[in-house]
């Protein structure tokens, strides 16, 4: 295969099917593009990959192959990619959306020709994503269920908490007694899961060794640090301290142009808005009970800035902190003296 031929493949996948599109530039020279549409399922990739062949794609660094992050539908795609060494770039969603600028009209087959012109435009920016990691995979797949079943134990108790200020002693107790059993049983799964969790990580020497780095952070709790782990795939491509911020939410920008347009620096709204309330959590943990926290915190609070803007500060710290700590391999070590304070004798 020549070493000038580059192929770029861009894919639109949904639950049960997926469309792909193919351009190869020759000699700097663009073709036009293939399309087909095949199923998302074991026997669908193997048609896809007998009509790579069929194209003489090369399964090389000469080929590229952008997908939008589904959450899960795009799962067997990325194993099949690993498997047959091609490189795949599982970008965001929004961002690839915002690159194709003012777009009229949209269908699987059009988003996959869309996702083809965008692997081939930014190919040299692109940064290929880590080979799929079974445990990893896991690992999400329990917390997302841990979250889904708090989050339906919590709904069960806040409704029987407003009903309780408007029924009868008689009727809340029987609704309490039915509701019982349900709440028990939510309780007992997500007990089950955090062993499980538990379990898969001290399986995983790479997973072990993160998960106590980021324990030994104030307010980087257990599932804080499971959160962390699984957002960023155990911290791999050497993400910054930055990146991770800004995909928290917790990143201050600012909003300037010329001299008319000068506005205070602000968090983007576009976030992980689980882990920042996460980090939330954590954050007034250490206000109310580190001493560094909290002496930064009455200092900041004492120079007049909003108790919001601190606190989000605060959670920047933790997140800067996660990525340090996992980068050097070394424990956090809390190094805080606090200044002490000149003694004020009355005459």
């Amino acid at each position: 295969m020549q070493n000038n031929t580059k192929y770029f493949i861009g894919i639109d996948v949904s639950k049960a099917f997926f469309d792909a599109a193919l351009m190869i530039v020759i000699n700097h020279q663009k073709q036009a593009i293939e399309s087909a549409h095949f199923e998302n399922t074991e026997v669908g990739l193997k048609s896809f990959e007998k009509w790579l062949k069929k194209h003489n794609v090369s399964f090389d660094k000469n080929t590229v192959l952008v997908i939008e992050n589904t959450g899960i539908y795009h799962r067997l795609l990325w194993a099949f990619c690993n498997k047959i060494n091609l490189q795949i770039h599982i970008g965001n969603a929004a961002h690839i959306k915002w690159s194709f600028g003012i777009a009229r009209g949209k269908n699987d087959k059009i988003d996959a020709i869309r996702l083809c012109k965008y692997a081939c435009k930014e190919s040299d920016e692109l940064t290929m994503s880590q080979p799929l990691n079974q445990k990893l995979i896991q690992l999400k797949d329990l917390q997302s269920s841990r979250t889904r079943l708090l989050s339906q134990k919590n709904a069960n108790e806040s409704y029987l908490k407003e009903l309780k200020n408007i029924n009868d002693k008689a009727t809340q107790k029987s609704l309490e007694q039915v509701y019982k059993t349900a709440i028990d049983g939510l309780k007992k799964s997500i007990i089950a899961i955090e062993r499980l969790i538990k379990k898969l990580i001290s399986e995983e020497d790479s997973l072990q060794k993160s998960y106590d780095l980021l324990l030994s952070i104030p307010g980087i709790g257990n599932i804080t640090a499971i959160y962390l782990i699984v957002c960023t795939n155990n911290f791999a491509g050497n993400i910054s301290g930055k990146q991770l911020a800004s995909y928290a939410g917790v990143a201050p920008f600012g909003n300037s142009s010329g001299t008319s347009i000068k506005k205070p620096e602000k968090v983007h709204k576009m976030a992980n808005k689980e882990l920042k309330k996460i980090l939330h959590m954590g954050a007034m943990s250490l206000i109310h009970c580190n001493p560094e926290i909290k002496h930064y915190y009455n200092r900041k609070m004492t120079e007049g800035k909003h108790a919001l803007s601190v606190i989000n500060a605060v959670k920047n710290k933790i997140v800067l902190r996660a990525v340090a700590v996992i980068k050097s391999q070394n424990p956090y070590v809390d190094n805080f003296v606090k200044s002490e304070q000149p003694i004020n004798k009355a005459a």
